[in-house]
């Protein structure tokens, strides 16, 4: 009889072992399917943190190269009625008959306007008879004058210019009504 409870006991068991088999297959591959879901979410997670961690890589280095470009904007602000005084002063020399001190006077502007030049100063572009726009001109006074000058520019008053691509003095000008 012990013989017997024993061989039972050992065949429930085995009983019980391939059903723990058959439930642990089942298992497993539940198992192996919610592994793989939350991998796919890692992924979309890692994807969408890398692309993110780009664009602002990207943002960083493109603030950084218009702070570079535009650093001494506040030095070319102050030394821009410097400019416009030196010129001032040339027109004003070339009434008198002191050539002498006309050209030391030029020479000293000029280099310092290549100074300004070498350091991303650059004058916009102005003429009579440009046609006016509000995106790059400022209109102090508009004259009277015939149709075919209507809308365009008359005449320049202060000079504009950029540093690198940003507009830091707009050129002030005179346009015909």
């Amino acid at each position: 009889m012990k013989k017997d409870k024993k061989k039972i006991e050992e065949e429930k068991q085995q009983t019980d072992i391939q059903q723990d088999n058959n439930v642990s297959e089942e298992n497993i591959e539940d198992k192996i399917q919610q592994l793989n879901e939350e991998l796919q979410a890692e992924k979309d997670k890692f994807i969408r943190l890398y692309a993110e961690f780009d664009n602002y890589k990207r943002r960083t280095q493109r603030d950084r190269m218009d702070l570079i470009e535009t650093a001494s904007e506040d030095v070319m602000k102050a030394l821009l009625p410097v400019l416009d005084d030196f010129e001032r002063a040339i027109n004003e020399l070339k009434k008198t008959e002191d050539v002498e001190v006309l050209k030391g006077v030029e020479l000293i502007y000029e280099k310092f306007k290549k100074t300004l030049t070498d350091k991303g100063l650059a004058e916009i572009e102005v003429k009579h008879g440009d046609s006016f726009n509000p995106d790059i001109h400022e209109a102090v006074a508009q004259i009277p004058g015939d149709k075919n000058m209507s809308g365009k520019i008359h005449d320049v008053i202060e000079k504009g210019y950029k540093l690198g691509k940003k507009v830091i003095r707009y050129p002030k000008v005179v346009t015909v009504q």
